[in-house]
């Protein structure tokens, strides 16, 4: 049975406007569980990651709120506590999809570190924002307390940066195997996953934020996945987005999508690293990666919705990756 990994968005937890209290998430993850139990229904077996971005920015003020009274947390134990939240919610509504679809399966979420390199050039250019905003003088006041990067947003105050390092290896990829070989449905990576490094031999955390989409492409190549299915805000991949020339694009191969790419088409807030991400796993050797709204996942399968990208050429090799210094 072929393997699927489904990388679900941001928007398929918290809507705009939202404060993002657990109810808000479990009626919004309704139509994106519907979704997965489509891809489930198509005979493959699935993975599915999610973004963490609202849930650790509201981690991080608790931790900060109630710093007087017990000890902060550090930004990997807020993704690792973000991971276990967000991995009970989809559990709980996915089981009832999948029961209702007549599909019953197992489904469990696994707390996912990965491996990320000390040598990589993220950690001399912090660019991630987590956490609340701050005025000037409380953010000068963390900068030198706490070695912080801050940086200004003019229209909201100043905000905490991070690093945000390149994943390279998934530590629990052989419990997320053996998961599979059960026919359990696995939720991993989420938040791109707890960002790890080897210190003396054993694994350590680090204060980075891993990019979901990223760390999900990684996922779909160390499993050989069949599919790698992202689930974002739009219907379709556009050119010209939101303007008067904006074209939908229900296909592309890696060359086409990686012209567009160079040509600024794909901005790296919006569409670009999902777009990086898909080509990642298709010049890694992947098969087929289609980007659409969780509420046109069905119609995507039969290529009926969503931006199917392809490789230009059959996969020549898999080469396994090298652990991270």
């Amino acid at each position: 049975m072929a393997i699927a990994v489904v990388a679900i968005g941001g928007n398929s937890l918290v809507k705009p406007g939202e404060r993002g209290t657990l109810e808000e998430q479990r009626t919004n993850l309704q139509i994106t569980c519907e979704g997965i139990a489509a891809v489930m229904a198509a005979g493959h077996r699935v993975v599915v990651t999610h973004g963490n971005g609202p849930q650790v920015g509201d981690a991080l003020l608790r931790s900060e709120l109630a710093a007087s009274q017990v000890p902060p947390l550090t930004l990997d134990a807020c993704v690792a506590e973000t991971q276990a939240t967000i991995g009970y919610l989809l559990q709980q509504m996915l089981q009832e999809t999948l029961q209702r679809h007549g599909l019953r399966r197992p489904v469990v979420t696994i707390v996912t570190q990965v491996l990320v390199s000390r040598r990589d050039p993220a950690w001399r250019n912090p660019t991630k924002p987590v956490g609340p905003f701050y005025s000037r003088e409380e953010a000068e006041r963390r900068r030198a307390a706490f070695g912080w990067t801050m940086v200004e947003d003019a229209q909201r105050g100043y905000r905490r940066v991070v690093p945000s390092p390149e994943p390279k290896e998934i530590m629990e990829l052989a419990a997320i195997q053996a998961a599979l070989a059960n026919d359990v449905l696995v939720i991993a990576c989420g938040g791109g996953g707890i960002p790890v490094v080897f210190k003396r031999e054993r694994l350590v955390g680090i204060d980075a934020v891993i990019d979901k989409d990223r760390a999900s492409s990684l996922l779909a190549w160390e499993l050989e996945a069949e599919l790698f299915l992202i689930s974002t805000g739009v219907d379709q991949v556009a050119l010209n987005y939101r303007t008067p020339q904006e074209r939908a694009l229900g296909s592309l191969t890696a060359a086409e999508a990686r012209r567009y790419l160079r040509e600024g088409q794909f901005p790296a807030g919006s569409m670009g690293p999902k777009i990086e991400a898909a080509l990642a796993y298709l010049e890694r050797g992947g098969r087929l990666a289609i980007i659409t709204s969780p509420e046109r996942i069905p119609e995507a399968l039969q290529g009926m919705a969503g931006t199917r990208i392809t490789p230009a050429a059959e996969p020549t090799g898999r080469p396994r990756p090298r652990r991270a210094a």
